[in-house]
C-alpha cells in the first residue's frame, strides 16, 4: 500500500491552520486582568485537561500582549461567544477596529471569582486560576484550575468551521 504524500509531507503554518479548520470549534475569547488593565485574545486552542481537579488548558502565542496579563495576574477566563458576537470575535482576533483595552466596553464585562473579565453575554464562561505554564516553540501552554463558571440560558453558539464563522 503506498502512502498518500499529502498526509506524510511536512506542512507549513498556513496549511496547518487550513487542516485544523476541518474541526468545528466553539469560538472563545480568553481574558485576564493585568497590571495595565484588561487583555484578551481569540482562543483557537482552549480545552479541558482533567475533571478532578477541574482544569483547563489554553495555548497563547508568545507575541500576544495578553500573555503578560495572564502571567502577572495568575488567572484567565474562557468566554464562549453567542452566535451574535462575530464582531467581538473579530476584534479579539485582531481584525476589528477596536484594540487593547478598548475592546472591553463598559457594562458588557464583569468578573466571577479570580478577577478575570467575563463577557456578560457569553453562553458560558470558565474562570481559572493559573497553576502551570510551559513553553513549546513560540507558544506558552497555560493550565488553570477552574475556580468558577457561568452558564447562560442562551443556546445560540458561534462556531468556527472551515475558515468561517457559523451560528448554531
Amino acid at each position: 500500500m503506498s502512502e498518500n504524500p499529502s498526509t506524510t509531507a511536512p506542512i507549513d503554518a498556513k496549511t496547518f491552520w487550513r487542516a485544523l479548520g476541518m474541526r468545528a470549534i466553539g469560538v472563545s475569547v480568553v481574558t485576564a486582568q493585568g497590571e495595565d488593565g484588561p487583555a484578551g485574545f481569540l482562543a483557537l486552542s482552549a480545552t479541558h485537561v482533567t475533571a478532578d481537579p477541574p482544569s483547563m488548558l489554553v495555548s497563547i502565542d508568545d507575541r500576544t500582549h495578553a500573555l503578560q496579563a495572564v502571567l502577572q495576574s495568575r488567572h484567565f477566563a474562557i468566554n464562549y461567544l453567542p452566535g451574535s458576537e462575530q464582531a467581538l470575535a473579530d476584534s479579539f482576533g485582531g481584525r476589528g477596529a477596536l484594540k487593547g483595552h478598548d475592546r472591553f466596553e463598559p457594562g458588557r464585562w464583569r468578573t466571577l471569582t479570580t478577577g478575570a473579565p467575563v463577557f456578560s453575554d457569553a453562553i458560558g464562561a470558565i474562570d481559572c486560576t493559573l497553576e502551570e505554564t510551559f513553553r513549546f516553540h513560540n507558544t506558552t501552554i497555560a493550565i488553570g484550575r477552574v475556580a468558577a463558571f457561568h452558564l447562560s440560558e442562551r443556546s445560540d453558539a458561534l462556531l468556527f468551521y472551515r475558515g468561517q464563522y457559523r451560528q448554531v
